[in-house]
């Protein structure tokens, strides 16, 4: 592993996680502890109701643990921040809005007078122009006075990692952002997210289920246990060298042995699931 791969840039220590539903306590996750490096893709996968996206919700601080801590650049993580973006499955554009002035809600308040933290304000054209960036960064800049209804749900998605990337934030947050597209569809913005994370040199972590697409993009693959009280059972990390090109990795021994350790994990390990389905 690189250099820049060493430090401890999110930790989660301990967690734990409880809700209160009408049967009584549900226990969703237990015990976690989980570090990620900067500049590191994390790629979280399990069944389903093994607590990925839970764990992710508590990485964006969108909801607290019940039991542990959890860290961001050593500080605490607890609430939502311009520094833990998030790109849901559901793009969440604002219809009546342009593609433009969807990103630019997002960097106005972050960059502007209400949101600058740490500097000043910037400008009206400042704004624009940072706007107009992360549109060109995900390649839609032609389609920036189009609406959300004009567009494919693949340019939709697009957006929705511009809005993420426009705010410069030190953790990219991903929950399932190409699980409702088409194949094609789906492996052309991973190509894309490949190269947007090799030019931010962005942290990210992602929920998926896919398995080709864990082993294709990222540096580890954590492999969650079955629900209730869920935790992490392996860690794989992946040693295939960047750039990336998933047809020279098809053949790739490695691919497919890296492939085959997350099938064994989560189809003989955890088949329960499945087989009670």
């Amino acid at each position: 592993m690189s250099d820049s791969l060493t430090s401890k840039f999110i930790e989660v220590t301990q967690v734990g996680q409880t809700f209160r539903t009408k049967t009584g306590l549900f226990t969703a996750l237990r015990d976690i502890n989980l570090t990620v490096a900067r500049g590191e893709f994390v790629a979280l996968i399990g069944h389903s109701g093994c607590g990925k996206s839970t764990l992710l919700n508590l990485i964006a601080g969108l909801t607290k643990p019940s039991s542990g801590t959890l860290l961001c650049a050593n500080r605490e993580i607890n609430g939502p921040g311009p520094e833990r973006a998030v790109v849901f499955q559901n793009h969440s554009l604002l219809p009546w809005l342009t593609c433009f002035d969807n990103v630019h809600l997002g960097v106005e308040r972050v960059f502007g007078d209400s949101g600058r933290v740490g500097g000043p304000a910037e400008n009206k054209a400042q704004l624009k122009a940072r706007t107009h960036a992360a549109l060109d960064l995900v390649g839609l800049g032609h389609a920036a006075q189009k609406r959300p209804g004009e567009i494919s749900g693949g340019m939709k998605q697009r957006v929705g990692i511009a809005r993420a990337l426009a705010m410069e934030p030190k953790v990219l947050l991903m929950d399932e952002p190409f699980g409702a597209l088409d194949a094609l569809t789906r492996a052309k913005l991973q190509d894309e997210l490949l190269e947007i994370v090799a030019r931010t040199k962005s942290t990210v972590v992602m929920v998926t289920h896919d398995v080709d697409e864990a082993v294709l993009l990222s540096d580890r693959i954590v492999m969650m246990t079955n629900g209730p009280a869920a935790t992490i059972g392996e860690v794989l990390a992946i040693d295939l060298p960047r750039p990336r090109r998933r047809v020279e990795l098809a053949e790739d021994a490695r691919y497919i042995g890296y492939r085959k350790a997350v099938i064994d994990f989560l189809y003989t390990r955890q088949a329960h699931v499945e087989k009670a389905a």
